[in-house]
């Protein structure tokens, strides 16, 4: 997997203070994407070994009280981002107590995969559904376009 930024102190991604990781490579290409060159798989940074790891470290750094992960893209639930994306999450449950993780989707819900629903029941909070110009709406809150929907699998502990 590649990706084309981390944020290790991001604040405008998800509630409270995050990391967020921006993957690379997107099938669904919308028009009027903000994006557009985290697009191609191949583009950005290679996700290393070294770069989970700091993923990791960040979040359990207690220099700063991060809330959690969220991971947006190009489009983590790209079928060529699934295997380290897992591996991502599967680190974070293990090793970073009470981090809530949020992923942006161009993905429908109802239509994933089985490998993207093993990812899905990783994770928090999806915003799932591809932009849509002609619905976009800057009043919207985590999300571009009024067909956006965001899911909360673990709304008890979600304070937004």
């Amino acid at each position: 997997m590649n990706y084309h930024n981390y944020y290790p102190v991001d604040v405008v991604n998800g509630p409270g203070t995050r990391c967020t990781l921006f993957v690379s490579g997107c099938e669904h290409q919308c028009r009027g994407c903000y994006n557009q060159n985290t697009w191609r798989l191949d583009s950005g940074h290679l996700f290393s070994q070294e770069m989970e790891d700091q993923v990791i470290q960040d979040l359990n750094d207690e220099r700063i009280k991060r809330r959690g992960l969220s991971l947006s893209g190009g489009d983590p639930l790209h079928p060529a981002n699934l295997e380290a994306v897992l591996k991502l999450l599967r680190r974070v449950r293990r090793e970073c107590v009470g981090k809530d993780i949020w992923l942006w989707s161009g993905y429908k819900r109802d239509e994933l995969s089985d490998a993207q629903r093993e990812v899905v029941a990783m994770i928090d909070v999806l915003v799932d559904g591809k932009f849509v110009k002609e619905q976009h709406d800057p009043s919207l809150l985590w999300r571009g376009s009024a067909n956006q929907v965001i899911h909360y699998f673990n709304s008890s502990e979600l304070d937004c």
